[in-house]
Parts: C-alpha cells; sequence; structure tokens
C-alpha cells in the first residue's frame, strides 16, 4: 500500500481528519485520537493499533516492530508496505481505527455512528 491508497482509505472511514505532526508524520485520527501514523517520505513505516493478545504474533514476523513513542504491546510499526496484501492493510487499518473509536466517550461513538 503506497502513501495515496494509505490516505484514500483512512480518509474513507468516518469522521476520519489527517494532520501533520512533528513536521514530518502524517497521521489519521478519528476525534482527534491517532489510529494510523506513517513518515511522509519513503520508505513508508506505518504504525497501527493492535489488540495485545495480536500484538506478540504479528511482532515476531521479520519487518514488524513495536512501535516508538506509542503504548506498549498495543502498537505495531510495519517497516515493509509489500508484507501484507491490500486486503490485509484494509484490516489492519480498520482494526485499529475500530480499537481507537471504542475508546471513545460514548456520546462521541454515537455522535460519529449517527453521521456516518
Amino acid at each position: 500500500m503506497n502513501i495515496e491508497e494509505l490516505r484514500d482509505f483512512c480518509l474513507s472511514l468516518p469522521a476520519v481528519t489527517e494532520d501533520i505532526k512533528w513536521e514530518e508524520h502524517l497521521v489519521f485520527s478519528v476525534a482527534e485520537k491517532i489510529f494510523c501514523l506513517t513518515g511522509l517520505d519513503p520508505p513508508f513505516h506505518i504504525a497501527l493499533k493492535v489488540p495485545e493478545d495480536q500484538f506478540d504474533e504479528l511482532t515476531q514476523v521479520s519487518q514488524i516492530i513495536q512501535a516508538s513513542h506509542f503504548a506498549r504491546r498495543q502498537w505495531m510499526t510495519i517497516l515493509d508496505e509489500s508484507i501484507f496484501s491490500r486486503a490485509e492493510w484494509e484490516f489492519y487499518i480498520t482494526q485499529s481505527y475500530q480499537l481507537v473509536k471504542s475508546k471513545l466517550p460514548k456520546k462521541v461513538r454515537d455522535s460519529i455512528d449517527e453521521n456516518h
């Protein structure tokens, strides 16, 4: 998945915004909470939130590591965009979005669901 495909898919999810943070990171958020982060320049290292029970298995795969500066055992960084198929990328991005959205206050979640 290249950066344009990543942008298109992330922005297709309900209530997602994009922003540049820390001068060099493209960030996708729901209700101002980050669910996907990548650098602006290749190679694209993409950080996503994962359920804790998947973290150990995923980080055993070559080219997937624990994301720096994020909660331990909940964020992975994919170092090689070719490691996943398009369907796998969409699954992990959507899963990260849902994990972050699920931690939002109920009123905010309900508003997102009602408007999309």
